[in-house]
């Protein structure tokens, strides 16, 4: 099974923008009920899309830089990026549903 990469203001360029494949990121804080509710939905789809797509977690009071310049007001906040593009962005525990038929379009 897969791992979920926790992110950093300084390993984002690398982990996300420079990945040959989709990456889900998962803009967090640990002290958010919902974000809480939705990790264990993460951990699935990195499992089921082990090769295919990334999921990464970045935690925003740590990292504010990142969470920043994409305009992340509210967490949990969701935004797959294929080829360093924004394609896509979820914000709220959605269900698992809507985060795989994201990751179906971006690894079509």
């Amino acid at each position: 099974m897969a791992d979920i990469t926790e992110v950093t203001d300084d390993t984002f360029q690398g982990e996300v923008l420079d990945s040959d494949i989709p990456v889900l990121v998962d803009f967090w804080a640990p002290w958010c009920g919902p974000c809480k509710a939705i990790a264990p939905v993460l951990e699935e789809l990195a499992g089921e899309y082990d090769g295919k797509a990334k999921i990464c977690k970045i935690n925003v009071d740590d990292h504010q830089a990142a969470a920043s310049s994409y305009g992340v007001r509210s967490i949990p906040n969701l935004i797959l990026f294929k080829k360093g593009q924004v394609a896509e962005q979820i914000v709220g525990a959605v269900a698992k549903k809507k985060l795989s038929d994201a990751l179906e379009a971006a690894t079509a």
